[in-house]
């Protein structure tokens, strides 16, 4: 499908009413985990858009430009709104982050396995194995204070155990930035994943970032906002690789695009005849938005869309959230590795003066003061042994224990 040449529902934009934005919540208890992972991703597709556009919109000198933004901006909220109310009133705190990091987790695998792009895919098998970690720490958490195990949220699609240890992803910052894309160079799929997954990792630290403050327990409290800083890293590194060279129209045009075969993803993936609707509205709406924003490109900058897409804007492969066990175990393999400066190098390839030591000394002098640690060690002393759900053994022999948390692995030379 080429979005450019479908036609919108309407010509104009219209806005709907309050009770059209108070949909009905999902039933946490039998909807299905992708179809919450989608609601997630949706919500952040969604965010990013409205800050891109109020971004532009403060960098940009012509009314007439800005009230256009407005009008679909609106609407953009709108929309960000009845996804939002998707998500049930009974579902903690707690259970909603692990639909988070499901989320990261099989969404970068996902992307992974289709990207052409070398330093692309090696950004996201990196930040993959971090959010996996991440999966684990919250697993652990709520098992001790909820008693829900976590298996049951993520369906059994995806293993919940260690990788690179949170503790062992504390970079300075200059480590996480990267080398951009080439918008006219590269794929158009390698231009799509890089928008996306900074929106899903940007939605992930906003939400990290708030809900720590009114987490109930001192050690949630903890354990979210360090991996808000995490999260802060991976916006960092995602965001680091896109094209910083295109006019805001472009990008306009661009983010547009982007939700646009986000939708259509989402449609045509989604088993829950109810929310499949909302995605399917939602599309329609951004064929609207989507030729708004070309019209602009035309009337301003003189140029055709075509422009923009020189090797056809037909949708690559489509987004379809699945199981990514044994791609994921591969990766694993990689878990030594860390940033520098704009690259991943071994750990013990590191210089001993390298800034990644020296910030660790300063965030970290001393192990029990980390949360994602404390929070293992406090489920092992409770219970025996850490929680996982695991197929099989843990490809890392090093990760094998359950009675210990391991916090030099990727953090100290030699281990």
């Amino acid at each position: 499908m080429n979005p450019f040449k479908e036609l919108p529902k309407d010509s104009k934009i219209t806005y709907a009413s309050w009770n059209s934005l108070a949909v009905k919540p999902y039933d946490k208890n039998v909807t299905g985990p992708y179809t919450k992972t989608r609601v997630i991703l949706m919500n952040g597709t969604e965010f990013e858009s409205n800050w891109f556009l109020h971004q532009f919109n403060r960098h940009c000198l012509n009314n007439d430009i800005r009230r256009a933004i407005a009008e679909v901006r609106r609407q953009e909220q709108q929309q960000q709104k009845r996804i939002s109310a998707l998500k049930p009133l009974d579902e903690t705190v707690l259970e909603h982050t692990i639909g988070y990091e499901q989320l990261a987790v099989d969404l970068t695998a996902e992307m992974a396995q289709k990207e052409p792009n070398p330093i692309v895919k090696a950004q996201l098998d990196f930040a993959l194995l971090e959010d996996f970690d991440h999966l684990y720490r919250y697993a652990d958490l709520l098992d001790m204070e909820e008693g829900v195990h976590a298996e049951r949220l993520v369906g059994a699609y995806t293993e919940i155990t260690p990788a690179r240890p949170t503790i062992s992803e504390h970079r300075h910052p200059h480590d996480d930035v990267r080398r951009y894309i080439n918008c006219w160079q590269d794929s158009l799929i390698t231009r799509l994943h890089t928008g996306i997954i900074t929106a899903a990792e940007q939605q992930t630290m906003n939400y990290y970032m708030n809900i720590s403050g009114f987490y109930h327990s001192d050690l949630g409290r903890k354990l979210f906002s360090e991996i808000a800083m995490i999260e802060e890293q991976h916006v960092t590194g995602y965001g680091s690789l896109m094209d910083p060279s295109s006019t805001w129209l472009e990008s306009w045009v661009m983010h547009e695009y982007t939700e646009c075969y986000l939708y259509y993803s989402c449609y045509l993936d989604e088993s829950n005849a109810y929310i499949k609707k909302i995605w399917l509205n939602h599309f329609e709406e951004e064929l609207k938005h989507l030729k708004i924003a070309s019209e602009l490109l035309f009337k301003y900058e003189g140029r055709e869309w075509e422009q923009l897409f020189v090797s056809g804007a037909e949708f690559p492969s489509l987004i379809k959230l699945k199981t990514n066990k044994d791609y994921i175990r591969e990766v694993i393999k990689s878990v030594r590795l860390t940033g520098f400066k704009e690259i991943t190098v071994p750990i013990d390839e590191l210089p001993d003066n390298a800034d990644f030591f020296k910030y660790q000394r300063q965030v970290n002098p001393s192990v029990g003061q980390v949360a994602s640690h404390n929070v293992i060690e406090k489920h092992i002393k409770r219970n025996g042994e850490d929680y996982r759900f695991e197929d099989k053994p843990h490809v890392e022999k090093t990760l094998r224990d359950r009675t210990i948390d391991n916090t030099d692995l990727g953090r100290k030379k030699g281990f």
